[in-house]
Formats: structure tokens, C-alpha cells, sequence
């Protein structure tokens, strides 16, 4: 799992607010999102003309509620007539005032009152991006719920499906296995949300699925038989339009931590090749598949050369540049071959070609490497490998079978290979 970045363009936000404390905040707040792009206005009027010449060009919309030339939220309806995502800051809580403008579509309802308001009000802004990527399917027998949910969810961005019962959710979880996020109620027509919740999670191992389930019990033994079955979260019906939005954000955020730890725990951070760990495991899988079918696997050690004089005469920015380097190349010269790096500047390989044509390989890659310029005056990029190819044994003894092979390429001047 490896995240884009692609180059975005600048999101505009339109931002309504006359009061100058609040503006120096968000000022400050916008320097530190480069991504995000403020137009100011002060008042309902400038926001209209704003809007009504280039709405197009506008994410999102962050208002505050009391503005000189309409103090009472008329600036939400303008914005929500351009159908814009739309933040509300405001001063003063009111829990009525709040359901009503959350039922109108507003994004979220922010108070004035912290530093960490204004920080989540960003945080939102930037969910709204990410949000367009999130599949959500609506698993909820009575229409009028599902139009609630469907309303309450719609301004945040994400992707809806619905199904009107449990046959039809399975099989729209079949058709689709990229949704993100499945909200069930338990007492549905066809298979009931629990046992759909029990196939999901046994029968068909979708693991990384979110899984919320809805019910009306009053006693709250449902709750903990749907988390037992597998669920990952629970919401009591009848519930506000904000514990369904918190519950879905927070779960989706749960994942994406979980994700971002089991990558961190699997790959070297610098070069994204295997760490050590990942390719220990996977390599031991590869060599009990190899011992059963009687294969042979050539293992490589390889060492970056003169990286310490690299490190020290040019900076550690140009020994991690030489790194990065070098891993990219060496990724794309072996796309099937299982990689790692060990630590330092060692890296190593396991792959079924023999060592004639994996020696053949390395050539051209140490080719391609010595023409790659990565830092300002640094030596050429070069490297030594030593490959060793014979049946499958245990990992550990390959490895120091290689090594030794790579220790005799260093003896015989290093940028070269020695095999056997």
C-alpha cells in the first residue's frame, strides 16, 4: 500500500468572517496548508458577489455564523444554494441551532473557543479531499432512515451506495470489493446484519472492511452481540447527524493508522524496499515453496561502495540520496524478485533466476547506476554483490553463503560481482 502524491493543484477556500482576531488565526493556520488557497470576504454581500462570479473556482467554504450584514446563518443558505461543502465557525452553542444547520448539509458546526477548533476545522477541509476516495454502502431496510443517513453523509464527500437488504448488500460487497466502510442495520429482510457482519469477517476474510452496525435496542446487549460477530463499531438509533458523521470519521481514521503502522512495521522508511523483518518472513516463505517444488534460488548480498566516504566527505543528505538512489534502480531492474534492505548500505535478494543471468542483470544495473548523478560532486554510484545459487536451505546460511561471495568481490576491487 503506497500513497500518490501527485502534484495537486491549490483548493480554494472562501472564507466569510469580518472579526480580525479570528482572521489572524486562520491567516496563520492557511500558511502552514500550503495546499489550501484563502479568499477572504467580510460580509454576506462581498461573499455574494464573490460566489456569483466565480463559485466554480471554490472547495469549500468556511463562514461564521454572526457576520455585519446578516447575523443570523444567512451566509449558510447562500453557500449551500452553490452547493459548496460548507464548515460553520461560531461563538455561541446552540444544541437546537446546531442540529438544524448539520439536517441543512453544513459539513460540521465549529466553535470559536480553542486553538484546537480552528485545527480541526483544517483537519476537515482536508478529510473533504480524501473523503471523495471512501466508499460507504448503506445497508438499511427503511427507506426514510437510508435517506437521513444518505443526507447526513452527502456533505462530507464520500462515495454512497444503498441496499435495501441483506442479499443485496452481500452482493454489492461481492461486486465491489473496495468499499471502504458498511454501515448495517441488524434487523433487516434476507440475511440479518449479523450474519451478514459473521460471512463477512469468516467466510469471506474481508478484513480491512469498517463495519457499523445500527440498531434501536434499548438495552445494549445487541451492541456487544454485533461487536462480538465482528463489527467495529455500534450507533443506537435514533442518532444526531453529528455522532454518525464523528463515528464514521473516527473509524476511517483508525484505519488509516493502522494501515500507516503495519507499512512502517514491514518497510525501511527511507528506501520503501522490505526492512529486515518483512524479508526474513517473506523470504523463509519462498524457500519452503522452492524446497517443495526441488527449486534452486540465487541469494544476493550487495554493499554500496565507499558509502562511509560518501557519508562523511558529502553529508548524510547525499549518503540518504545515494540510498534512495540506488533502491529505486535496483526495484525496477528486479520486479519479481523478493528485495530487501538489511541495513546501511546492504541490501539483498532472493530470486529464481541463476546466477549467470542475475550476474548479467547486476551488470546492466551497475551501468545504469555509475550514469545516475544524486548529489552535487559525489563519487560516481557503485556497488559490489556476491550471489549465491544452489538449492533451498535455511535462510540464515544462504545469506552468509552470499556474503561471502560479496566479501570475495570486495577483495577483487569492489564494483563487481563474484558468483558460485
Amino acid at each position: 500500500m503506497h500513497s500518490s502524491h501527485h502534484t495537486q493543484t491549490k483548493r480554494n477556500i472562501l472564507v466569510v468572517e469580518d472579526s480580525p482576531l479570528v482572521l489572524r488565526i486562520l491567516e496563520r493556520l492557511f500558511r502552514l496548508h500550503t495546499e489550501l488557497q484563502p479568499v477572504f470576504c467580510a460580509s454576506l454581500g462581498e461573499a455574494q458577489v464573490m460566489l456569483e462570479t466565480s463559485s466554480a473556482l471554490f472547495f469549500a467554504a468556511v463562514v461564521d455564523l454572526n457576520l455585519p450584514d446578516a447575523s443570523d446563518g444567512e451566509i449558510v443558505d447562500l453557500v449551500l444554494a452553490y452547493e459548496l461543502p460548507c464548515i460553520v465557525l461560531t461563538a455561541s452553542y446552540n444544541e437546537y441551532r446546531r442540529d438544524q444547520f448539520l439536517l441543512k448539509g453544513v459539513v460540521d458546526y465549529v466553535l470559536k473557543d480553542s486553538q484546537h477548533a480552528y485545527d480541526y476545522a483544517f483537519h476537515l477541509l482536508n478529510r473533504l479531499e480524501t473523503n471523495r476516495q471512501i466508499k460507504i454502502l448503506i445497508a438499511e431496510d427503511s427507506q426514510a432512515t437510508r435517506q437521513y443517513i444518505r443526507h447526513v453523509l452527502t456533505p462530507q464527500r464520500y462515495q454512497l451506495l444503498e441496499a435495501s437488504d441483506g442479499d443485496e448488500a452481500l452482493r454489492i460487497l461481492r461486486e465491489q470489493p473496495d468499499i471502504d466502510l458498511f454501515l448495517v442495520d441488524h434487523s433487516m429482510p434476507g440475511i440479518s446484519g449479523f450474519d451478514l457482519v459473521k460471512r463477512l469477517r469468516q467466510d469471506l476474510k474481508r478484513k480491512e472492511l469498517i463495519i457499523l452496525g445500527l440498531s434501536t435496542d434499548a438495552q445494549g446487549a445487541l451492541s456487544a452481540k454485533f461487536i462480538k460477530h465482528g463489527a467495529d463499531d455500534f450507533l443506537r438509533k435514533p442518532f444526531c447527524p453529528e455522532e454518525l458523521n464523528c463515528r464514521v470519521m473516527s473509524s476511517l481514521e483508525r484505519r488509516d493508522m493502522l494501515r500507516a503502522l503495519k507499512q512502517a512495521a514491514q518497510y525501511d522508511a527511507l528506501t520503501s524496499l522490505n526492512n529486515r523483518r518483512a524479508f526474513y518472513e517473506q523470504g523463509q516463505q519462498l524457500l519452503k515453496r522452492a524446497h517443495a517444488n526441488g527449486d534452486s534460488l540465487s541469494t544476493v548480498m550487495i554493499d554500496l561502495d565507499f558509502f562511509k566516504r560518501i557519508n562523511d566527505e558529502f553529508g548524510h543528505a547525499s549518503g540518504d540520496a545515494a540510498l534512495i538512489t540506488f533502491s529505486r534502480a535496483f526495484s525496477e531492474a528486479f520486479p519479481e524478485a523478493l528485495l530487501g534492505r538489511l541495513g546501511g548500505e546492504e541490501f539483498t535478494m532472493l530470486s529464481p533466476q541463476d546466477a549467470a543471468s542475475l550476474s548479467a542483470s547486476l551488470d546492466r544495473l551497475r551501468e545504469q547506476c555509475l550514469q545516475s548523478h544524486y548529489a552535487v560532486g559525489a563519487p560516481p554510484l557503485s556497488f559490489s554483490a556476491g550471489i549465491y545459487y544452489s538449492q533451498a536451505s535455511d535462510l540464515e546460511s544462504l545469506l552468509h553463503q552470499a556474503d561471502r561471495c560479496l566479501y570475495e568481490a570486495k577483495r577483487q576491487g569492489r564494483g563487481r560481482n563474484f558468483w558460485r
